[in-house]
C-alpha cells in the first residue's frame, strides 16, 4: 500500500487556496495548525518585524493523487517558487481499518506495493520547551539546516510526574519542524541533542521521518548544485 500524510507549510493568507486545492481533489481530511517561521529574535527585532504567520496544512493521499498534488501546487499555487511555501510526502505505514482508509482518500483505493526506500530529504521533529526555539535552531544551522517551521504544543505528562529523564512532561512545548537532506540529519540531530538535548533547560527531543517527495525547495537544491 501507498499511501502519504501529505504537509503543506504556507503564509498563513495563502492556506486557503491550498486548502481548496486539497478539497477539490476529495480528499474529505484537511487539518489546518497555525504556525510561525524561526526567524531568530535578533533578526526580527533588527528589522522591526514579527515572527511569520504560517499555517501546516495536513492530509493523505494515495500515491498518484500525490503526484498530481504536487504538480497542482506547482502550477497553480507556484509552491516551487521561493517563498511561496513547501509541500512534503511522508509514508503512511498503516491505518486503523478498512472504513478508516475508505474516508481519509475519499474512498481511492491506495496503489499497490510498498513505498520506495531511499529517501533524498527527511522531516527533522524537536520537542522543546517554550521559549528556546531560537536556541535550538541556532544549533540545527550550524550543522547544515536552512530554517524551520514552529507549532506551540503541550505536554501530556499526566500520572508520570512531572519529569522522565529529566524533560518536564506537562510543561508548555513548541514543536519544530526541518525538512533537511538526508545526508545532513544526523549532523543536525547530533548538534540539537549536544546542544539542546533533554538536560539542558531546552530540553529537546528529537526524530526524524522520511519524506518520499518534496516540492518547494528550489533555492535549497541550487544552493547544494554550486
Amino acid at each position: 500500500m501507498i499511501l502519504n500524510l501529505i504537509a503543506a507549510v504556507v503564509d498563513r493568507d495563502r492556506a486557503p487556496a491550498m486548502s481548496e486545492l486539497f478539497e477539490n481533489a476529495g480528499l474529505p481530511l484537511v487539518l489546518g495548525m497555525l504556525a510561525r517561521g524561526t526567524a531568530t529574535s535578533e533578526t526580527l527585532d533588527l528589522y522591526g518585524l514579527e515572527a511569520k504567520e504560517k499555517t501546516l496544512l495536513l492530509t493523505a493521499a494515495s500515491g498518484t493523487m500525490t503526484a498530481q498534488l504536487m504538480r497542482s501546487a506547482k502550477r497553480k499555487l507556484f509552491i516551487d517558487v521561493p517563498g511561496n511555501g513547501i509541500m512534503l510526502a511522508i509514508p503512511i505505514k498503516s491505518v486503523g481499518g478498512g472504513r478508516t482508509l475508505a474516508y481519509i482518500t475519499g474512498g481511492v483505493k491506495p496503489d499497490a506495493g510498498t513505498p520506495e526506500l531511499k529517501f533524498d530529504h527527511e522531516l527533522v521533529l524537536a520537542v522543546v520547551n517554550e521559549g528556546h526555539t531560537d536556541t535550538v535552531m541556532d544549533a540545527a544551522r550550524s550543522a547544515g539546516a536552512a530554517g524551520g517551521t514552529v507549532l506551540h504544543a503541550k505536554g501530556t505528562g499526566g500520572k508520570l510526574g512531572e519529569k522522565f529523564l529529566g524533560v518536564r512532561l506537562a510543561d508548555e512545548k513548541e514543536l519544530i519542524i526541518i525538512v533537511a537532506r538526508s545526508a545532513d540529519k544526523a549532523a543536525i540531530m547530533r548538534a540539537i541533542t549536544a546542544g539542546c538535548g533533554p538536560e539542558t533547560e531546552a530540553g529537546a527531543v528529537t526524530f526524524s521521518l522520511p519524506i518520499s517527495s518534496v516540492a518547494g525547495l528550489r533555492a535549497f537544491d541550487e544552493e547544494e548544485a554550486q
